[in-house]
This record gives C-alpha cells, sequence and structure tokens, in this order.
C-alpha cells in the first residue's frame, strides 16, 4: 500500500502493535481533528482497512520530518 508522507507521519502518531488498533486510536481521535487533518486520517484509515494484518506487520511506518 503506498501511503503518502503525510499519512505515514499521522499513522506513526497513533502506530500500535497492531493494524486494527492502530485505526481505532485514529477513529477515536476524528472529532478532534480539523477539516483537513480529518481528511487525511479518513484517507489513511481507508487506506489501513484494505490492508491485510500481514501487510500492516510487515510494513515499514517511519516518520519522516522536513
Amino acid at each position: 500500500m503506498n501511503f503518502s508522507v503525510e499519512e505515514e507521519n499521522l499513522i506513526c502518531m497513533y502506530h500500535t502493535s497492531d493494524r486494527r488498533r492502530t485505526m481505532a486510536r485514529m477513529l477515536a481521535t476524528l472529532p478532534d481533528m480539523d477539516t483537513e487533518m480529518r481528511r487525511l486520517a479518513n484517507s489513511a484509515i481507508a487506506k489501513l482497512e484494505h490492508m491485510t494484518d500481514a501487510d500492516f506487520d510487515g510494513q515499514r511506518f517511519d516518520f519522516v520530518g522536513e
């Protein structure tokens, strides 16, 4: 799965031991996000939903600074 740099950084912020928990943490914070950040989070969550657990475990999520 191809994530944008912004999506990958967001996933890093909420990353846990597995895909479902990572998505749950992101979903729980959606009400506190502004519109642009919510759009980014929803995009990342949609991509995570289409991954298998094995793909998530094999994916490397690295925070990328500017």
